[in-house]
C-alpha cells in the first residue's frame, strides 16, 4: 500500500503542466490513477490485459487447463507480459497525443523518459497484483485494494488538506483551504462572518465541501447495508440428502463490471484523443468523436 501511495504522489519528470480539463477525470476513481504522477495509468493495463486474455480463452483461440500447474503458470505469465506491453502502448499513446505537452516542447529525451516512467510504474503495479494474488497481503484482489487506497487517500485529502486557494465569493476574491473540515474550523474560529464561512464550507462549488463528504458517507453506508443482502439456496440431489447451502449475494459481481467498463471506455477515450490531435478532420477520426 505504501509503494502504491508513493507512486500516486510522485510527479512524472519531463511533463509540461497544462490547465486543460482532464478527459479521464470521472474514471480515475475506478481506475485508481492520478493525473501527472507515476500512477497515471493506474490499473488500466492489468484490467485490459485480463479482458483480452479472457476473450481469447472464451473464443477458444487459446486453450488453458487451469488444473495443470504448468499451463496455469504460462497463462498468468502471458497475461503479465500482455499487461506490460499494453502499459507501454498506452504510455506511448499518451505522450504522442500531447497529453503532457507537444512533443516539440517536451523534447524527444523527456518524451522517452515519460514513457519509461509510466511503463516501469505499471510493472510495479503488475508485480504488486501478482504478490496479492498469491496471498501476500490483504485479500486476493489487487484491483479492489488499489481502488480502495486511491479513494481513501482522496477522501482524507479533501477533508483535511492544508493547502489554500483563492476563490470567488460574489465580486471579491477570498482565500480558502482545500480541506472541507479545515475550512469549516478556520472559518468558525477566525473569520468575521461566521454564518457566511459555514455556508461556504458546506456548499462551495470550487473546492471540496462538507455536503460532498456527507454524501460520500451516506453512499458508503447504503452500499454496506445492501452488501449484506443475500439469498441462501439449499443444495440437494436425488441420491443423497444434505443440509448444504449456497449463499448468493445481491452484489455477487461486486465492482468488476464497473471496472471493466471504465477500462474499456478509457481505452476508447485515449485512442480517440490520439486520433483527434494528430489526424483532425478525417472521417475515421470523426467516428470516434471530437475534442475541445
Amino acid at each position: 500500500m505504501l509503494v502504491y501511495l508513493l507512486c500516486c504522489q510522485i510527479p512524472l519528470y519531463g511533463i509540461i503542466k497544462s490547465d486543460e480539463a482532464d478527459p479521464f477525470y470521472w474514471m480515475r476513481a475506478i481506475l485508481a490513477s492520478n493525473r501527472g504522477t507515476l500512477m497515471e495509468l493506474g490499473i488500466s493495463p492489468i484490467v485490459t490485459a485480463s479482458m483480452i486474455m479472457q476473450l481469447l480463452t472464451g473464443a477458444k483461440l487459446i486453450k488453458v487447463d487451469q488444473s495443470n500447474k504448468e499451463e496455469k503458470a504460462l497463462y498468468e505469465g502471458a497475461q503479465k507480459l500482455a499487461g506490460l506491453l499494453i502499459a507501454f502502448g498506452q504510455a506511448f499513446a499518451y505522450t504522442w497525443s500531447g497529453m503532457y505537452g507537444d512533443i516539440s516542447d517536451v523534447g524527444a529525451g523527456n518524451a522517452i523518459l515519460i514513457v519509461l516512467q509510466l511503463t516501469f510504474a505499471s510493472l510495479v503495479t503488475i508485480l504488486l497484483d501478482d504478490m496479492l494474488g498469491k496471498g501476500y497481503g490483504i485479500g486476493n484482489s489487487a484491483t479492489s485494494i488499489f481502488i480502495a487506497i486511491n479513494m481513501a487517500e482522496t477522501i482524507i485529502w479533501n477533508c483535511f488538506s492544508p493547502l489554500s486557494f483563492k476563490t470567488k465569493s460574489g465580486t471579491t476574491d477570498i482565500e480558502q483551504y482545500e480541506g472541507a473540515f479545515v475550512e469549516l474550523v478556520y472559518g468558525v474560529l477566525f473569520r468575521d462572518n461566521k454564518l457566511g464561512a459555514i455556508n461556504d464550507a458546506v456548499f462551495r462549488d470550487s473546492l471540496p465541501n462538507i455536503s460532498n463528504v456527507l454524501g460520500t458517507a451516506f453512499v458508503f453506508l447504503i452500499v454496506i447495508y445492501f452488501q449484506g443482502f443475500k439469498i441462501t439456496l439449499k443444495l440437494a440431489n436425488n441420491k443423497t440428502t444434505s443440509d448444504a447451502s449456497y449463499p448468493i449475494r445481491l452484489f455477487y459481481t461486486s465492482n468488476m463490471p464497473i471496472i471493466l467498463m471504465s477500462a474499456l471506455v478509457s481505452n476508447v477515450y485515449f485512442f480517440s484523443q490520439m486520433l483527434y490531435r494528430n489526424f483532425k478532420g478525417s472521417f475515421i477520426t470523426s467516428i470516434f468523436g471530437s475534442w475541445q
